[in-house]
């Protein structure tokens, strides 16, 4: 799935750059050799282009006039020869701050981060969260409630200690905050400052930024937290595929034997896992601006691979500015988080409105006996068997 998120972004971001070695010089006669409306709009594509014409011409300290002369101060530079050194990263710089992008004045790839970040990712984005959100409406009124079929034993057995249910809390919590806290960040300035006003969503930015960057360390700490105590439960049965085969009963009405979690669960869990790891790598890249580069490296692997080559993005730039690391980490945290988060949509109305029972789990940690024998008969088996195994007056594990 990570591979797949990879290569589309890749794609929308890069899918220009295989053409454009194979695009005709453009034609500078009428500009006297200058660049052309194309050469611009190709370099804020991100093509490939020649402007060495352009990039070479930045001044000769040694043709400078001397200080005695008229203008003789400038140097031997004008001011467009030096814009054009700052431009193309050669011209002498010093900072007082000595971070590494300190000296990046001037950075190309901004602009195409900015229109991609303003218009495909936000669109999208919006588009897979509302529709996600329709689709659960259409099929709770096809499908209804998933209710208990047989009769209520009143008994109940415990699904998951308390223990258990606080890493799923903390997680769903900090996710849930993180969840609107990022679309605020992300959509706000076009969303809520029309309707509250430059004043008020600043107050609302800045407060969400706190939240978004503190509120981060707890779902990393929660992450690991369901990893170690659910992994042994969510490693692939045989069980999962007769339950896939069968889409879960959901579509049929019918109930299908499983363990303590069902493929369907499974294959929550491990997208919460994998994604949600994604998220908080490219998150620590975006905490500790510039210390954690990653995508230089990726592309030159899939340069090596190559796998660039048979997506016909050609080759992938392995040199990039310490701002554009900043971006690519900006956008692959965005676009996995919108994955991840129409998954959990799902996931959050199978879990209260769509199935009878289900919430109890996560709420008292008990269970009612014909909802287990019904939604996880291997599981429920298993812990009637322990219960029949445990010493009188023992308290049955689990």
């Amino acid at each position: 799935m990570l591979r797949a998120l990879l290569i589309t972004m890749l794609t929308v971001l890069f899918t220009s750059s295989a053409t454009a070695q194979e695009a005709a010089e453009p034609d500078r006669s009428a500009t006297g050799g200058a660049q052309t409306l194309e050469d611009i709009l190709a370099r804020q594509r991100g093509e490939t282009i020649d402007d060495s014409f352009r990039s070479d011409d930045v001044g000769n300290p040694d043709s400078a006039a001397a200080i005695t002369n008229q203008l003789g101060t400038l140097g031997g530079a004008s001011d467009p020869e030096l814009w054009r050194a700052l431009r193309y990263g050669s011209a002498d710089i010093t900072a007082s701050n000595k971070g590494p992008a300190a000296t990046v004045l001037v950075q190309d790839g901004g602009m195409r981060w900015l229109t991609f970040r303003e218009g495909p990712l936000v669109t999208y984005g919006g588009y897979l969260l509302l529709g996600t959100l329709a689709l659960l409406v259409l099929f709770y009124f096809i499908r209804g409630r998933i209710m208990i079929h047989g009769e209520k034993t009143g008994r109940t057995v415990e699904r998951f200690k308390w223990i258990e249910r606080f890493g799923h809390w903390l997680l769903a919590g900090s996710f849930i905050l993180l969840g609107l806290t990022g679309l605020i960040s992300l959509m706000g300035r076009k969303f809520l400052i029309p309707a509250f006003g430059h004043e008020a969503f600043a107050f609302i930015a800045v407060g969400s930024k706190w939240v978004h960057n503190n509120v981060s360390w707890a779902f990393m700490l929660a992450l690991v937290m369901i990893f170690v105590m659910w992994v042994v439960h969510n490693l692939p049965h045989p069980t999962d595929l007769k339950w896939l085969a069968k889409g879960g009963g959901i579509f049929t009405k019918t109930h299908v034997p499983a363990k303590k979690f069902n493929a369907g669960q499974k294959l929550i869990f491990w997208a919460v896992i994998v994604l949600g790891t994604s998220i908080s790598v490219s998150g620590l890249a975006l905490l500790f601006p510039f210390e954690i580069n990653m995508f230089a490296a990726t592309f030159a692997k899939m340069n090596s691979l190559g796998i660039s080559g048979a997506l016909g993005l050609g080759e992938l730039p392995t040199v990039l500015a310490p701002h554009e690391e900043m971006q690519f980490a900006q956008l692959w945290h965005a676009i996995v988080s919108f994955v991840l988060m129409a998954i959990i949509l799902a996931h959050i109305y199978i879990g209260s409105v769509g199935m009878e029972g289900a919430f109890d789990a996560m709420d008292s940690g008990d269970v009612e006996e014909q909802w287990a024998h019904e939604h996880h008969s291997i599981w429920m088996e298993e812990v009637k068997a322990k219960e029949g195994a445990a010493p009188k007056g023992a308290s049955p594990a689990e």
